[in-house]
This record gives structure tokens, sequence and C-alpha cells, in this order.
């Protein structure tokens, strides 16, 4: 049970609570957590200050520990647990590794009549453009948006194929052919498991009998090796296991968010033509923790997450289409069993090679950097210098704030800026990669005197206000149904086509208010606040949907939107809105249950999806900046 569980292996179950859907994992503090303290270096007086403070506040966890209070109990059998992946675009859609093939054979011809149903030219990928050739000098996208035509959240499409019927597209690049699910990333990468020394080390351990059976990386397998610390490369080096990595290709590229993010890095040229050519379904496999289509790389529409020790050998496989359990590696004799390390061996290596000194000897100059590090030039003075940086803006969220806060009004005279249809994520309204040139975010940092090369991306300028709020739905898969036939962020206003956040500033400048239209499972995907900063900044005061993710919900209420919960949407998006019933009762100070919206005479009734009394406090203050602000203006 939990108490022969390692802290490492609960650290990489913690690191997926998102995924499984939950806001945090919570282990409990034990023996094994001292253990670690302890192994890692920390200082024997920290480590009683642990142990001290947890039995005090009642989150020790032994043998007599009182059992804690659940409000769902869910049992598992561990000897149900098998080894499995993920995929082909969800964290959430197991594949067990005895299906895998199988699983494969399944999902692919979605994937292959989504090109065939798209209307493109050669060079363009389904659905978007893939961007220029000067984003390999910027940071590349850290969420690029999806291929898929459904919606970004639907579980992967399954068409009836017999084996015989499986589509094939051989295509000759150089020495060897591209076909569909061809893996053509292998990465280990992800703070979920590269820190862990169990699946680390058991990676290089079947690299390192790979090589003694001759087995080889397919020489299409683009592959990268991203540990969580420098303490892993140690240990590696140590075990005499990095030799054997980087002969397979796994060399070490950098520390921190790599391919997991969609730091992959462009394919190489010919491959990369190949599969845009004849639209090829390739596939990533990966040790990281999100794999939503397109998010690691925009030529690959298919990606399944996988341990380290898998990451190499499907990059020993070269496909997908591979059975690991009873099949051999493609052409050879070998099979995974064969090179597949030894549990026991595992343990002891990990035993050998991993010791307390590295972490002290790494920890102590972790916060000194290299000497390119320390030769940046620093900025002095008291002030942050607000109207040079592109990066950091001073927000506009205190502008001309009342002391006190302003009577809730009702929502008259609103139109519509984006109508959207099922599962539009948080990527969707505020994407995280790179930036385009001819968007309003490139437009502003063009303006401003930066260079394409140096736009950088989404997610790096997430402290400045100009730029996040100019790329608030503006993600290139967007399809917004006032704008039919388009993708991206484009509206209709006033019968004329333009960018969502042009036809925000000129609603602006009438005064009139926004509305955004949703459907089920709204603002699912990333936790990301600048989903709902965006969308307060552009003026938008009420978003209607069929559901709400909750934590973006939350987000929504925090910026002073309120969320509407509706059971079908029959609006066009063209009609002229008015919603009335939550001023009252929030000037009351009490929760609203349901509000009357009009649109052109005809009128629907909505659910009020401000949950909570604290909630509803930080609506009639306009969010909860504004709330904090003022209680801070009251403190004595």
């Amino acid at each position: 049970g939990l108490a022969n569980l390692p802290l490492a292996d609960r650290a990489t179950i913690g690191n997926m609570s998102p995924e499984f859907g939950s806001t945090c994992a919570i282990f409990p503090i034990d023996a094994e957590t001292l253990r670690y303290l302890k192994f890692s270096g920390r200082p024997a007086e920290q480590v009683d200050l642990v142990e001290a403070y947890a039995q005090e506040q009642g989150l020790w966890h032994d043998e007599h520990s009182e059992e804690p209070t659940f409000t769902d109990r869910v049992e598992l059998d561990l000897g149900d647990v098998e080894p499995s992946l993920a995929g082909p675009k969800r964290p959430q859609d197991r594949v067990a590794l005895s299906e895998a093939k199988t699983e494969f054979r399944e999902v692919l011809p979605g994937y292959v009549a989504k090109a065939a149903e798209a209307d493109r030219k050669p060079g363009v990928p389904p659905h978007g453009s893939k961007g220029d050739d000067e984003d390999s000098f910027s940071f590349p996208a850290s969420d690029p948006p999806s291929y898929s035509n459904g919606p970004f959240e639907d579980a992967p499409r399954r068409e009836e194929a017999t084996v015989a019927e499986r589509p094939r597209t051989s295509v000759p690049v150089g020495d060897f052919e591209l076909d569909h699910g061809h893996v053509v990333i292998a990465a280990i990468t992800s703070c979920t498991n590269t820190s862990n020394p169990s699946v680390m080390l058991g990676a290089g351990l079947l690299a390192r009998n790979a090589l003694a059976r001759g087995l080889e990386t397919k020489p299409w397998v683009k592959t990268s090796l991203a540990p969580g610390s420098k303490v892993v490369t140690q240990y590696l080096e140590r075990a005499g296991l990095t030799l054997e990595l980087e002969a397979l290709g796994f060399h070490l590229v950098g520390y921190g968010c790599t391919t997991c993010i969609g730091n992959s890095g462009p394919l190489p040229a010919k491959i990369s033509a190949a599969i845009d050519e004849h639209d090829l379904a390739v596939t990533a496999v990966l040790s990281g923790n999100r794999n939503f289509e397109g998010r690691i790389n925009p030529d690959v529409k298919m990606n399944y997450l996988a341990s380290p020790p898998l990451c190499v050998a499907y990059a020993l496989a070269g496909t997908m289409d591979w059975d690991p359990l009873t099949e051999p590696f493609p052409g050879s004799d070998v099979m995974l069993a064969d090179v597949w390390p030894d549990a026991r061996e595992v343990a002891r290596t990990v035993e050998e090679v991993v010791h307390t000194e590295m972490f002290r000897s790494s920890y102590a100059e972790v916060f000194d950097g290299d000497e390119r590090w320390r030769s940046l030039e620093i900025p002095t003075g008291d002030r942050f210098a607000w109207s040079d940086s592109t990066y950091v803006r001073q927000p506009p969220y205190f502008e001309d704030l009342p002391v006190d806060p302003v009577p809730v009004r009702d929502i008259e005279g609103a139109r519509v800026l984006a109508k959207l249809g099922d599962s539009v994520t948080t990527d969707h309204i505020s994407p995280a990669g790179s930036i385009g040139e001819d968007s309003p975010a490139g437009r502003w940092l063009v303006e401003h005197g930066v260079r394409k090369r140096d736009f950088n991306s989404y997610g790096s300028r997430r402290g400045n206000h100009e730029v996040m709020v100019r790329g608030t739905f503006a993600n290139i898969r967007l399809r917004n149904q006032l704008a039919p036939g388009t993708e991206g962020g484009v509206t209709v206003k006033d019968g004329e086509p333009m960018t969502i956040y042009d036809a925000a500033m000129a609603y602006a400048s009438e005064g009139v208010p926004l509305v955004v239209l949703g459907g089920k499972e709204y603002g699912s995907g990333s936790s990301r606040d600048w989903a709902a900063k965006g969308t307060s900044l552009l003026g938008v005061r009420a978003v209607i949907a069929e559901s709400f993710e909750r934590i973006h919900r939350a987000n929504l209420v925090g910026m002073g939107v309120v969320p509407l919960q509706v059971d079908s949407i029959d609006l066009t998006g063209a009609e002229e809105l008015s919603i009335t019933g939550l001023a009252e009762p929030l000037n009351r100070g009490e929760l609203p249950q349901e509000v009357t919206v009009s649109a052109d005479g005809r009128e629907l009734s909505a659910r009020v999806r401000i949950d909570t009394p604290k909630e509803a406090e930080y609506f009639r203050h306009g969010g909860i900046l504004p709330f904090v602000l003022r209680q801070l203006l009251a403190m004595p």
C-alpha cells in the first residue's frame, strides 16, 4: 500500500492530478517523506520540523493514524494495474500496452479520413497554417492548437477497419519510407517523471540492453532527453548509461519544459515535407502528461504518453503499428521482453548510483547560474521600467477604481462577440503558443520595435496585458459560428469580418457590453487564468454556455464576468441581448439563482453560476482583484 510507495512515484502521481480531474493530489506525510528529505540532503532540523508540524496538524500518517473522512471512496485492486499508454489525443484515453496496436488501428482511419475531408493546398496542414520559417528562431509554440475537426476534448474517433484495411501511404524519404503511424518524435521529457530514478535509470538500462542486441533507433525518429534536474544527469553518468542513451539518439537537450509543452523543435525538412505533402498521420511518444492534438508538434496528429523506458522502446520500433508484447521489434527477432530491465536490477542500480551528496552539491549552487546568467545586465532603481518592457506592463485592473464598489447593474443592449461550440478549452480562449506576425498581438509587438524572431510566445508574455488581451480568442483553430467558413480569432460586426480584438475595441468605443456563447464543457483543459483575464479585458460581461469547467467558471467570476448556464442555446448570435434579474439580488447581498435573457423579443431563463456567497462578494466588487485591494485599503 501507501507505505511501500516511494516518494518519487507519489510525486509522479500527484503531478498528474489535473489530468485525472482534481485540483491537487495529496499524499500524507509519513516516514517515507522524511526518508526522502534526509536522502536529498535537507538539514536535520528541517526534517525534524516537518515531522513535528505534520503530527501537530494532523497531517502525519502511520499505522496508528485515524482514518480520514472522505466524501467518496474509489477501490483499486493493485493486481489489475497493467502497463499502459495514453492517447492519441487526451490524457484520459488510457490504452493497455497489450492493446496498443489494436487501438491504434481502430482510431487511425479517423485521422486519415479527416485529411480527405480537408480542402487544402500542398504545404498547409489541415485547418490552418504551421507558421513561418522564422518561428524556429523564436521560442516554439507551447500549446499549439488542434488538427481535429471535432471538439478539442472529444475522445478519439473509432471507425470500423480490419487489419487488411489499415490505411497505408508508404512515402520514400531518403533511405527509408514513412507511413501512417510512424513514430517521428520519441522524447523523454516533462516534470512528471524525469526526476523519478526508477524510470529514468530503467530507460538507460533498456537502452544498454537494446544496443547489446544490435537494435538501433529508426532513422525517422527525432529523439531527445530532458532530465528533471542535474541530479538525474549525474546518476545516469555514474551508472554508465549516458553514452548508451546517446547512442540511441537520446542526447541531453536541457532542463525544463521541452517536448511536453510543444518545444520539440521542427522535424527534419524532408520528413516534414513528406508528412505535409502526403498528409501522413504520424505519431509522437513522450513521457509527458498532456497530449492534446497539435500540442507536441504541428506535423504530428497523434500523441501518446508513455513511461521513459517505453519512449526508448518506441524509438526502436519506429511505429505505433506494433504489438510490444507479442511481436519482435520491426526488422529484428528481438522482443521487448528480451531488453526490458529486470525490476531487481533497476532497484539495485538506483541504490548504487543515487547518493545524497548529489543533491547537496547540485542544490548548493542552484541559484548561482552559469557564466551567461551571471553576465546578464541587471536593472537598478526602485521602480520597474514599465514603459520600456514588452514583457511586463502595468495592467489596467485598478485604473479609476472607486474606493467603494458601485452597485451591480443588469446587462442591457449587449452584442455577441463569439458563438462557440462544445469543449472550447482555455487553449482556444487564451493560446500559449507562437504569435502570428499579422495577428493583433504581433502587430502590437512590431509597433513597439520587436522583431518577428523575438516575438517569443504568448506564454512568455503573460506579464503584458497588451499582448494577452490581443491574443484572447486568437487561437488559429478557433471556429466562431458568427463567421462561418473561417478559423482563428475572427468575428463579424455590422456585417464586416474583423478580428475579435478589433471588434471588441470597436464595441467598447460605442459603450456596448459583450457576451460570449458556448456549448458544453466551456473552459476545459488547462486552468489558465488568462482565459478569464483576457475575456474580461475584451469587455465581455457574461458567458452563456450549456456547462462550464469548474476552475474556469470560478476564474470568470473572479474577473467580474458572470457565467450563465442554459440547457441549450437557441440563439444565432446576431441578436441584441439584455440580461435582467442579476443586479437586484446581488445588491441585496444575496446569491442570484436565475436571470432572464431577452433576445430581440424572445426570452429564456439562465442559471447564474455564481455558486458561493464569497464569489458573490467578489462579483459585487468587480472581481477578486478589486476586492483584495479594497480589503487592504480598509485595514487600519
